[in-house]
């Protein structure tokens, strides 16, 4: 396990904010993996796996902020 691995889960078992952001990337995952394993894809489908990658990203954006100002606090 990593130092970055262990600031996640201490944040996962302390910070409700950074719980509720890794609760939500893990449901827009699983709605993109359902959409990846689709046989018959629609345009729609399409425009809906880009927009939930986008929703993704911006959830591991905000996660990442909040590691890098952990790391910051305890540190300094």
């Amino acid at each position: 396990m990593t130092a970055q691995d262990d600031i996640k889960a201490h944040l996962l078992a302390t910070d409700e904010q950074f719980r509720q952001l890794a609760h939500e990337h893990h449901e827009y995952d699983e709605k993109i993996q359902k959409l990846e394993a689709k046989h018959a894809r629609t345009d729609q489908d399409e425009i809906e796996e880009h927009r939930l990658k986008k929703l993704k990203l911006h959830l591991k954006d905000q996660m990442t902020e909040i590691v890098n100002r952990h790391k910051t606090q305890h540190v300094a």
